[in-house]
């Protein structure tokens, strides 16, 4: 049944769908469109095709898929089916993967996705236009090489043979007996004419006479390969030479005794000079080495390939057990001490850098931890946490430490991404208490503080036991900060170096609110409040008072109390919920 088959493979049901339908477009219904969703499910389905009679002519893979990835499937049919046409559909192959379809598969394209239709059609056609005309061009090759053998076999075999035959048969007969290989000759009747010196050897006997050309396989005990069949008389090559064949099997074996011997005939037809055929004539190998050879090179192979699975079997757990690491010990932090992999890490590593550093706490978490079973405060933390470390990353930084509630999280590229990653927090916040309200649970609050310094980013312990950590006083800042956000009644604090590295403060709702000396510092830190986050109504009420209480601030830093009095008045006459300024106006009075 010769059908022609065009196959896709992805691990997405959904895209081999689309996929088989632009394709339907694109070909004519005389094409049977097969899907796969995996390389080892590609493979079975093409050989069922190929036991079938069908003729896969193209197949399209997408790279990264489970167990099996495309370059591999591409690289295996190749080996099967050579001419079926190749075509890597996929996102996330690199240079490698294509490298290998290319060198190893003899990949006919890459496609990107997302692929453009009309692309993707245009390539499929010009792929069956391609197969087709490299299908005639082999044909037509095949077809010139075998004129080619029968004019070179006339020429040469018949010349040499037939004229010899004719002028010196003696010499002839010497020259046949001296052939390493065996030569056997019939009549035009069928019967054994001559049988050399080599073929007696392979087949335990000479010339039969008078032996019916039906019963050749019996007589010389010819079977076919594997099998405890005579090989029917019809399909030997020297049969078919009295038909004017040229032909070549090497699927034949000679039994005698417990002997088995596989053998490669080569037979064509013998003419006189009027192109009558006079006799058939064979040469016969005896191949067992070469088989032997071939069942070698197969043993190896299966061995190889074995031994390429375990290796990717035990590729895939390391990337699994890579994955699992990073899970404790930031890809991020192993960068910025120049290792590769958490194996690398050697005790006393470090590196100082510039980067900000962001704290953030549940506001009353004990209170709040007292109403729950450790089981609950669990699988609270866990909630909360699995909402806000995806902010982080999103922002460019990566989590340095969980604390309990709290978070520590640091961002090298620059004050903005940190900035930016707790204005999220915050708006996620929001979401995040509208699901706990719809499960009857209280809303929570959190506060956020941001500094901006350098540290020593290292390696700390003993030799049993050692963890990543960062050492300076810029973290320290960072969370003496967070925690006076209670003080202040606000979401996020950030301090002046933090300011300072803002590429445009004026992107953010932003106000200085104090200079405070925090616990453990000598020095005066400013500190300003980043309010983009707060209630819509808060938020523009702080806009609209930020000239008011910038001037305020500064009356009150001058200790002129009563004037900064008036003007904290008037900003909680304009904006009532602003605590800062509740704040300030009652340390005035």
């Amino acid at each position: 049944m010769n059908q022609q088959v065009i196959i896709c493979v992805d691990d997405e049901i959904t895209i081999l769908r689309g996929l088989k339908a632009e394709l339907r477009e694109a070909v004519d219904n005389d094409y049977i469109i097969e899907i796969a969703e995996g390389g080892e499910e590609a493979l079975e389905l093409m050989q069922e095709l190929r036991e079938e009679g069908s003729e896969v002519i193209l197949i399209i893979s997408d790279q990264m898929m489970p167990g099996m990835m495309g370059d591999e499937l591409l690289r295996r049919v190749h080996i099967v089916s050579p001419k079926t046409i190749k075509i890597m559909l996929t996102g996330q192959a690199d240079v490698e993967a294509i490298s290998n379809a290319i060198n190893h598969a003899n990949l006919y394209r890459y496609i990107s996705k997302p692929w453009q239709a009309e692309d993707l059609k245009l390539t499929v056609k010009e792929a069956i236009n391609s197969y087709f005309k490299d299908k005639q061009l082999t044909e037509q090759n095949a077809q010139l090489q075998r004129m080619n053998q029968e004019l070179a076999t006339l020429n040469s075999q018949q010349a040499v043979l037939i004229t010899k035959l004719h002028e010196n048969e003696n010499r002839l007969t010497q020259f046949l007996e001296a052939m390493p290989v065996g030569v056997g000759v019939l009549d035009t009747d069928g019967k054994v004419y001559y049988i050399n010196r080599k073929a007696k050897e392979i087949f335990g006997k000479g010339v039969v006479s008078d032996m019916p050309a039906e019963k050749l396989s019996e007589v010389y005990q010819l079977y076919q390969g594997g099998t405890l069949e005579h090989c029917p008389v019809e399909n030997l090559p020297i049969i078919r030479a009295l038909r004017g064949e040229t032909s070549v099997a090497d699927d034949l074996e000679v039994r005698h005794g417990e002997q088995i011997i596989p053998v490669e005939i080569q037979a064509t037809p013998i003419y006189d000079r009027d192109g009558k055929i006079v006799y058939a004539i064979n040469t016969l190998q005896d191949i067992t080495e070469r088989k032997q050879a071939e069942t070698e090179r197969k043993k190896l192979i299966d061995e190889l390939f074995e031994v390429n699975c375990n290796l990717e079997i035990a590729l895939e757990a390391e990337l699994e057990i890579t994955q699992a690491t990073s899970r404790f010990v930031p890809n991020e932090f192993l960068g910025f001490l120049g290792c590769e992999s958490i194996v690398d890490i050697k005790l006393g590593d470090a590196v100082e850098l510039e980067m900000s550093v962001l704290f953030s706490d549940i506001r009353e978490f004990t209170t709040l931890s007292e109403q729950m079973t450790p089981e609950e405060n669990f699988k609270f933390i866990n909630s909360y946490l699995s909402h806000m470390e995806p902010l982080i990353v999103e922002n460019r930084g990566f989590i340095d430490k969980y604390i309990g509630d709290a978070i520590m999280a640091l961002f090298s590229e620059g004050a903005d991404d940190a900035v930016r990653a707790g204005i999220a927090m915050l708006h996620a916040l929001v979401e995040y208490n509208q699901e706990r309200a719809s499960a009857g649970y209280i809303p929570i609050k959190i506060g956020v503080g941001i500094n901006t310094g350098s540290l020593m980013l290292g390696i700390v312990g003993g030799p049993s036991r050692m963890d990543g950590t960062v050492i300076s006083d810029a973290v320290n800042l960072a969370s003496r900060i967070e925690s006076l956000t209670k003080k202040y009644g606000v979401s996020l604090l950030i301090t002046h170096p933090t300011f300072e590295c803002l590429k445009n403060p004026a992107d953010y709702a932003i106000r200085k609110i104090d200079r405070v000396q925090v616990k453990g510092k000598s020095e005066m830190v400013t500190v300003y409040e980043v309010f983009d986050a707060d209630l819509p109504e808060i938020k523009a009420g702080k806009l609209a008072t930020l000239q008011v209480f910038s001037e305020a601030l500064f009356l009150y830093d001058m200790k002129n109390f009563s004037g900064a009095a008036l003007l904290f008045t008037e900003c909680l006459q304009h904006n009532p919920g602003d605590i800062v300024a509740q704040i300030y106006l009652e340390r005035c009075d």
